[in-house]
């Protein structure tokens, strides 16, 4: 008897659920700065700095945070929904338990990143940065992702459900547990090489052919 392939093992999904948040006053960001229980609404972050901040319990409300430096930031708990920006810096933060709702993003820098728990549902994101990032139990949800790179990532228990992967590029990815039977839209520039590891659907095999022909270099003649 055949021995029956093993099931993808489910994403264990964040559940965030706020106190009653108090709102953030008109300071700027600092660094390394501590921040519990707060609420960011409607604010512009641009081009301020919070390095090695730690964010507990909050929420951030259609803020905008082009260029907004948050590198080795600490996110826990937490929910960003409407925001907007274009290069923030969020290069080896932690993001465990977060929800990101309906943002709009480019340029998002998250390499060396550590999420864990994160829901990404809506929106769409250009140009998201995960290189060499450790993802395990994160599910991108109906969102758009143009040109993701997650090379040299480690992707373990991660869905990409009814959203749009375009151009992604996976090289030297290292995948455990991904379902990509979901995905709306799975187009990948690079990295097909590296989908040991992941579930696909027999549509999306016949998709992703004429790429898996190239890579063993096999020419397909009419």
């Amino acid at each position: 008897m055949a021995k029956r392939a093993r099931e993808v093992t489910a994403v264990r999904r964040p559940e965030v659920r706020l106190p009653p948040l108090a709102p953030h006053g008109p300071a700027e960001l600092e660094t390394e700065g501590d921040y519990d229980g707060l609420e960011f609404r409607n604010l512009d972050l641009s081009g301020q700095g919070g390095n090695g901040s730690r964010f507990m319990d909050c929420g951030f409300y259609g803020c905008v945070l082009d260029e907004t430096r948050l590198a080795g930031a600490r996110l826990i708990d937490s929910v960003l929904s409407g925001v907007r920006g274009v290069g923030t810096d969020l290069s080896r933060a932690s993001l465990r338990d977060v929800e990101l709702h309906d943002v709009r993003m480019g340029g998002v820098q998250l390499h060396g990143a550590v999420l864990e728990r994160v829901l990404i549902r809506g929106g769409k994101i250009d140009y998201l940065n995960l290189r060499d990032a450790e993802l395990r139990d994160v599910v991108f949800e109906n969102c758009v992702l143009s040109e993701p790179d997650f090379a040299m990532a480690r992707l373990d228990r991660v869905a990409f459900a009814g959203c749009e992967l375009r151009r992604a590029d996976f090289t030297g990815t290292r995948m455990k547990d991904v379902d990509l039977r979901g995905a709306a839209v799975l187009d990948i520039a690079r990295g097909v090489d590296r989908l040991a590891g992941a579930v696909i659907t027999p549509a999306q095999l016949v998709d992703l052919a004429p790429a898996f022909a190239a890579e063993v270099g096999v020419r397909v003649v009419g």
